[in-house]
């Protein structure tokens, strides 16, 4: 308590002798980069303007670069942080492809994340990533694994979405659509990665509520270190176990405590080539260890349970502001099961899920503009020019911006944020493949998320069983929602919304 206290009042005294010091400068001196790329002020670099935007960081930095003739700044600040923060497609390519062995993830991005993620595919470079990688490409490209994933999401839609949306339209209630759609996709990562059922969304989830509310905390604790003005402190917090650190630890605990316990099991079972989930094909694949396992499940978890969610949430809020999208998206899917004689409410198999040409289109104009994981960072190993002539130094960060890249002209033309699926489909009407350089939700290069085709196929599945039964009705849909930004860009507040029947 004392300790909080004593930073507290040092970030007090601390912060009004910065914004004097830089006020001081705003009058006398002219500020570098003024008319383009950020505002910097000796000494303090661009700290002044980073603390009085953090709170609006994505717009913030978009607006910069939207100034910028290349679409790309220079950005430092004290504690020797460097780099570049880019939405050029030129760049991107670069870094993630053309000279990828020079832009690993680095030891501050690694270090920032090591207590949640381990050791983990998205939080480990060189030889250790190149093991999980290749055994990950493998297990994803088998037809075992994409039906395990088919055959579980068909189960939870069934058994658990559409149960509580019933419930929801008899009794009029208000649901938390962010809070729904994450149950479910926790619900539904935990069977893919190791074959339990947490039972978050409709069920007892005594034990799996608790794992997942430490999970959550755990993602945005471990990302609100990246936000630190100085990042000594969060350091300093750590060692004297206190504020947000002791949050994190305790959320961590728990976290590593219920996967150790199904990796331990799991272990000792002595019938692991029954299951089809990840768990056991890492286990069959290498000789690992129980912590290194963990570490693996743990990045999938994360990427499978946030991703599909935050990108759902904001496609459903879109969507109530374009009823014509809503109606393109329900003829699509009425013409699909009359062709197949399907009934509403029956389950669409794999390639029908792949004919669903415009609802691929709305989802993926949803993840141009409000993509689940918004920025992403690497570091550079050695000096390098990239392709629009900006020099980055040994050492810097470099970061692209898939907000921004949405927010382009020079990507997306003048109509760059208004929401158009129709962008995405070609003149016979089926779906069209953008560069990943371009669109880079799904990252690039060698790196390229291999659940891509996994994240489709759960969004398509469950919009297309909601709206075949349901009008989702979003209130308050007038206002645009605040991000909150933890590794993955959520809504502030949630998305509350009433059901009717269809």
């Amino acid at each position: 308590m004392a300790m909080d206290l004593f930073f507290s009042v040092q970030s007090l005294l601390l912060l009004p002798l910065i914004f004097l010091y830089s006020y001081y400068f705003c009058l006398h001196h002219k500020k570098k980069g003024s008319d383009q790329g950020f505002k910097t002020y000796p000494i303090l670099g661009a700290l002044p303007e980073f603390l009085r935007n953090r709170h609006r960081f994505l717009d913030w930095t978009t607006e910069i670069l939207i100034r910028c003739p290349t679409n790309t700044a220079v950005f430092h600040r004290p504690g020797k942080i460097h780099g570049i923060i880019t939405s050029n497609p030129l760049n991107v390519e670069h870094v993630l492809k053309t000279n990828f062995e020079n832009y690993p993830k680095g030891e501050r991005f690694i270090w920032l994340l090591k207590d949640f993620l381990g050791q983990g595919i998205f939080n480990s470079d060189g030889d250790l990533w190149k093991i999980q990688r290749k055994t990950a490409s493998y297990e994803f490209n088998t037809k075992s694994l994409r039906n395990f994933i088919m055959d579980n999401v068909r189960l939870e839609i069934s058994t658990r979405l559409i149960p509580v949306l019933n419930k929801a339209l008899e009794t009029n209630q208000v649901l938390d659509l962010q809070e729904v759609l994450e149950q479910f996709a926790f619900d539904n990562i935990c069977k893919l990665a190791f074959n339990v059922d947490p039972g978050c969304l409709g069920g007892d989830g005594i034990s799996g509520s608790g794992f997942m509310r430490a999970f959550e905390e755990a993602a945005t604790l471990s990302s609100g270190r990246f936000m630190y003005a100085f990042p000594f402190l969060w350091k300093i917090r750590k060692i004297f176990n206190m504020g947000s650190e002791k949050n994190l630890k305790k959320s961590i605990e728990i976290v590593h405590e219920f996967a150790d316990n199904i990796i331990k099991t799991r272990l000792e079972s002595k019938d692991q080539s029954k299951d089809e989930d990840l768990l056991s094909r890492f286990i069959t694949s290498y000789d690992n260890s129980p912590q290194f396992l963990r570490d693996i499940i743990i990045s999938f978890i994360l990427a499978g349970r946030d991703t599909t969610s935050s990108a759902l949430t904001w496609f459903f809020w879109l969507l109530s502001l374009n009823p014509n999208v809503e109606k393109n998206i329900i003829t699509e899917l009425e013409t699909i099961r009359t062709r197949n004689r399907k009934n509403i409410g029956d389950g669409y198999t794999f390639d029908e899920l792949r004919d669903m040409h415009y609802l691929h289109a709305a989802l993926s104009e949803s993840l141009r503009l409000y993509p689940p994981v918004p920025v992403d960072t690497k570091a550079c190993l050695n000096n390098d020019m990239l392709p629009d002539g900006t020099f980055i130094g040994t050492g810097w960060f470099f970061t692209y911006h898939a907000y921004a890249m949405g927010r382009m002209e020079a990507i997306w033309g003048k109509d760059c944020n208004e929401y158009l699926p129709e962008r995405w489909l070609d003149e016979t009407g089926n779906c069209k493949q953008e560069s990943p350089f371009r669109f880079p939700i799904f990252h690039g290069g060698p790196r390229m998320c291999l659940g891509k085709d996994m994240a489709y196929i759960q969004m398509k599945s469950i919009v297309a069983a909601m709206l075949e039964r349901f009008v989702v009705e979003v209130q308050g849909s007038d206002k645009c929602p605040q991000h909150l930004l933890s590794l993955t860009l959520r809504m502030k507040g949630g998305l509350p919304i009433r059901v009717r029947v269809r």
